[in-house]
C-alpha cells in the first residue's frame, strides 16, 4: 500500500502518516525528515537544500526527486510506504509515478488533509522543535511534559525558521501556486481522497482509516 499524504504545511498530516505507519507497519517518509537529517550532517546536498527552506521556499524537484528514490529503494519499502511532503509539483508526481511504472507498480491513495490557511498560520506559531533528535512539538496540542524542553533528551526546543509567521505566509502562497494542481492530478489518477483536517486527531485519523479500508 503506496499513501501520498497531501495538505499544506502545518495541517496535520505529519502526524496523521505517523499514526498511519505505526497502525499499518509501513515506513512514514518524510523528505523533510530526509533534508535535516543531511543538514544535521552538513552534507552538500543538506547545504544547497537549506538555501531554499530558509527563504520559505520549496527545493527543486531535481533534487527531491534524486533523495527519495534512493529511499523508496530500501528493503523497508518493499510492502508499501507513507510519503509525507513529497510530491510538492506535477513533475515530481510524474517523475515518481515514471519510476513506480517501471516496477509494476502506483500509488494507491493520495489523502488530502484539508485546513484553511488561517488555521495553519495560528498553528504553526506554535510548533517547538528539538534541534538535536528532531522531535517535533506544539504549545497547544502536543505540548512537551516540561515547558520549552524535549521530552527525549532535555534540549532546549526552537522555533525552526520555516514555522515563523512570515515565512508560513510565504510557503502557503507557494503551496497554492504549486502543490495545490497536485489535487486534480491525483483526481484523475482515481486515488484523491480529503479529509477535514480541522477536527480533533483521532477524529482525522479514523476518516483516513475508513478510506483505506
Amino acid at each position: 500500500m503506496k499513501i501520498v499524504m497531501l495538505g499544506a504545511p502545518g495541517a496535520g498530516k505529519g502526524t496523521q502518516a505517523e499514526k498511519l505507519a505505526e497502525k499499518y507497519a509501513l515506513p512514514h517518509i518524510s523528505t523533510g525528515d530526509i533534508f535535516r537529517k543531511n543538514l544535521k550532517e552538513g552534507t552538500d546536498l543538506g547545504k544547497e537544500a537549506k538555501t531554499y527552506m530558509d527563504a520559505g521556499k520549496l527545493v527543486p524537484d531535481e533534487l527531491t526527486v534524486r533523495i527519495l528514490l534512493d529511499r523508496v529503494g530500501n528493503d523497508d519499502c518493499k510492502d508499501g510506504y507513507i510519503l509525507d511532503g513529497f510530491p510538492r509539483t506535477i513533475p515530481q508526481a510524474e517523475a515518481l509515478d515514471e519510476e513506480l511504472e517501471k516496477l509494476g507498480e502506483k500509488i494507491d491513495f493520495a489523502i488530502d488533509v484539508d485546513v484553511p490557511d488561517e488555521n495553519i498560520v495560528d498553528r504553526m506559531s506554535g510548533r517547538r522543535a528539538c534541534p538535536k533528535c528532531g522531535r517535533t512539538y506544539h504549545t497547544q496540542y502536543m505540548p512537551p511534559k516540561k515547558e520549552g524542553i524535549c521530552d527525549e533528551c532535555a534540549s532546549e526546543l526552537i522555533i525552526r525558521d520555516d514555522d515563523k509567521p512570515e515565512t508560513v505566509k510565504n510557503r502557503l502562497k507557494v503551496y497554492h501556486e504549486q502543490t495545490q494542481p497536485l489535487v486534480d492530478y491525483y483526481k484523475k489518477k482515481g486515488v484523491y481522497h480529503t479529509v477535514d483536517g480541522t477536527a480533533e486527531v483521532e477524529a482525522v485519523f479514523d476518516s483516513i482509516k475508513d478510506i483505506l479500508g
